[in-house]
């Protein structure tokens, strides 16, 4: 799914089985895209209800623009070269950042969450 033409977009719409419900729950969220994932940033931390959705059961859909797939996401490990791409690009793409610059409290506090299609 990821190609260039997406990445402009500025939603996409992530849908997620609850953890208790187990009703499928479509938000509204900003994405980067970037060596075959969808980058997301959780604002809620690990206490966003899809964030505890996705630990329960990463498979999820994904839908940007027309184009709709399945996927699995994952929360990506703090510290990695994954997890300062993610905060960089969204900040970058909805904050203005750039290179040498601090990144928003939003990039630094929130949680990066993968979601590659399968």
């Amino acid at each position: 799914m990821p190609c260039e033409r997406l990445a402009a977009e500025d939603f996409a719409y992530l849908t997620t089985t609850g953890r208790v419900t187990g009703r499928r729950r479509t938000t509204e969220i900003w994405l980067a895209l970037r060596e075959g994932a969808i980058h997301l940033l959780s604002g809620g931390g690990a206490k966003a209800h899809r964030v505890r959705s996705i630990r329960k059961d990463p498979d999820v859909r994904v839908r940007i623009g027309s184009r709709s797939v399945a996927a699995r996401a994952r929360i990506v490990r703090a510290g990695t070269r994954e997890d300062r791409l993610a905060r960089e690009l969204l900040d970058g793409k909805y904050m203005g950042w750039r290179e040498g610059k601090r990144l928003s409290s939003w990039a630094r506090d929130a949680l990066p969450v993968a979601v590659e299609p399968v």
